[in-house]
C-alpha cells in the first residue's frame, strides 16, 4: 500500500518531470541530454551490452570520483564484463565521461517509475547492482528483488537525520532497505543508522574516497592557476559554497581584516549557481574575475569566482587554506578529504552531520579546524594565512592523517567480490 501511493505521487509529478528538466538545462545543458533515457527510452548508440553487466549508480560528481577504485578493481577482475555506470545529475554523468571514457557504458538513471524501471531493466540486464553512498529507491528495490537481480549499497553513508527522516516513512522505507544484497558502510556510525532503518547485513569497510587518486594534471593545474592568482600574495579557497552562504563570507569579509592582498576565491557547489554568485558580487560592488575568463588577476581585485568544473582539485592546490562550505548552514558539509589530501590546510563550519565521523577524525589529528560561524572563519584564515609555521603543521598532519585512513578499497573489495554473480574470465 505505501508504495503504491508512492507511485501515484511519481504519475501525479510526472508532466513537470520535463519541464524542470528543461528549465535546469538553461544553464546546464547536460539536463536537456537524452532526456528519453529517463523514462526508459534508449536512443541506437545506447546499445543493450552483451555479457555479464555489472551496473554501478552515482548519483552525482562526488560520487562518480569516489567509484574510481571500485570500477578499477571490477575491470581487472572481470575484463569481459560491461561496466553500466549510471547517474542523476549532469556534473555526474560529465566526471564519468571525463574519467572513465570508453571504459565504462554510461546512461542516464530512469525515475522511480515501474515503466520506465522494466524498460531500463530489460534493455541491460545488469547481473548486479552496486549503488554508490545513499541513492535507493523503493520501486527500483522491489523490480530487481523480482528480477533475482542483487543490489549492493556500497560506500554507504547515513546520517542520524536522514535515519530519522526515513523512520517517518518506514512502512515504504523499511522493506526497501531489507531487501538490499548487503550494505558496506563508511564508518560504524552509518551503519548504527543503515541497520537501525532496516539493513539486514551491513559492514563497515571505510570511505572509498580516502583511496581515490588525485588528478595528475591537478599540481600543474595549481601551479598555474597560482601564477595567475599571484604568487606572493595570501590565497584561499571558499569551495562547495551553498546558496546563502556566499552572503555570509561577504558580510564577514566587509567586517573582518585579512592580511593585506590576500585573494579570496569562492567556487560554488552547483554551477547552475554560477551566475547568482556572479550578480551578487556585481550588486555588492565587489570587483572580481572569473576563472572562465582565463587571464591574470589583477593586484588590485581581490575575489576570483570559480566557475569551472572539474578544477577544485587545482584550486585546493593553489590555496594556501582551504574552507570546505556546506556547513556555515545547517546543509550537513560536503567532502573535505580532498583537500586533506593534497596537504593544504583545512577549515569546516558547523554543520558537518553528512560527513561527522571523517570529519571529526581530521580535527583530532590536527588535519582540519572548525569555526563556529563565518566570522570566526575569516579570523581563521587570517591567522593561518600570517602563520607560514602553523600552516606547515596542519600540512604534516593531513598528509599523515590522510595516509592512515586509506585502504577502503581493499576491504570493500574482498567483502564484495566473492559476493558478485559475475561470470569469471579464464585464468582468474
Amino acid at each position: 500500500m505505501a508504495r503504491g501511493l508512492y507511485t501515484l505521487l511519481w504519475w501525479l509529478v510526472l508532466p513537470l518531470v520535463p519541464l524542470k528538466l528543461w528549465w535546469r538545462g538553461r544553464r546546464e545543458p547536460g539536463y536537456r541530454l537524452r532526456i528519453g533515457e529517463r523514462f526508459g527510452r534508449y536512443l541506437s548508440d545506447a546499445p543493450a551490452p552483451s555479457g555479464d553487466v555489472v551496473w554501478v549508480h552515482a548519483v552525482s560528481l562526488g560520487e562518480t570520483r569516489a567509484a574510481a577504485p571500485l570500477l578499477e578493481r571490477i575491470a581487472r577482475a572481470w575484463p569481459d564484463a560491461t561496466i553500466l555506470l549510471t547517474h542523476m545529475t549532469a556534473t555526474g554523468r560529465e566526471a564519468g565521461h571525463a574519467l572513465y571514457g570508453d571504459t565504462v557504458q554510461q546512461v542516464w538513471l530512469p525515475y522511480d517509475l515501474p515503466f520506465a524501471i522494466d524498460a531500463f531493466l530489460a534493455r541491460f540486464r545488469p547481473r548486479v547492482g552496486l549503488l554508490m553512498e545513499t541513492e535507493v529507491w523503493p520501486n527500483f528495490v522491489a523490480a530487481c528483488r523480482r528480477a533475482d537481480i542483487p543490489l549492493y549499497l556500497v560506500n554507504a553513508r547515513l546520517s542520524e537525520k536522514s535515519a530519522a527522516g526515513y523512520a517517518h516513512f518506514s512502512a515504504l522505507t523499511r522493506p526497501m532497505f531489507a531487501s538490499l544484497a548487503g550494505v558496506a558502510a563508511q564508518t560504524a556510525g552509518d551503519a548504527a543508522h543503515l541497520t537501525a532503518v532496516g539493513v539486514r547485513d551491513v559492514t563497515v569497510t571505510g570511505n572509498l574516497k580516502f583511496d581515490v587518486a588525485l588528478p595528475a594534471e591537478s599540481a600543474a593545474l595549481g601551479r598555474e592557476l597560482r601564477v595567475r592568482f599571484g604568487d606572493a600574495r595570501p590565497v584561499w579557497v571558499a569551495a562547495c559554497t551553498r546558496d546563502g552562504e556566499e552572503i555570509l563570507l561577504l558580510e564577514a569579509l566587509a567586517r573582518g581584516q585579512l592580511p593585506g592582498g590576500t585573494l579570496t576565491v569562492i567556487v560554488p557547489r552547483h554551477p547552475q549557481r554560477f551566475q547568482a554568485v556572479a550578480d551578487l558580487l556585481r550588486a555588492r560592488g565587489i570587483p572580481f574575475i572569473r576563472r572562465s575568463e582565463n587571464r591574470p588577476v589583477p593586484a588590485d581585485v581581490a575575489m576570483v569566482l570559480g566557475d569551472s568544473l572539474g578544477e577544485l582539485p587545482g584550486y585546493y592546490s593553489a590555496a594556501d587554506v582551504a574552507f570546505v562550505a556546506g556547513n556555515l548552514l545547517p546543509l550537513g558539509g560536503h567532502n573535505l578529504i580532498e583537500p586533506i589530501a593534497m596537504g593544504t590546510p583545512t577549515i569546516v563550519g558547523p554543520h558537518t552531520f553528512n560527513f561527522r565521523e571523517a570529519t571529526e577524525n581530521a580535527v583530532a589529528a590536527g588535519a582540519a579546524l572548525r569555526v563556529a560561524d563565518a566570522d570566526a572563519l575569516l579570523q581563521e584564515v587570517g591567522a593561518l594565512l600570517a602563520d607560514p609555521a602553523r600552516r606547515n603543521r596542519m600540512h604534516d598532519a593531513a598528509l599523515a592523517f590522510h595516509a592512515t585512513h586509506r585502504g577502503a578499497a581493499d576491504r570493500l573489495w574482498a567483502w564484495l567480490a566473492p559476493r558478485l554473480p559475475v561470470t569469471r574470465s579464464a585464468g582468474d
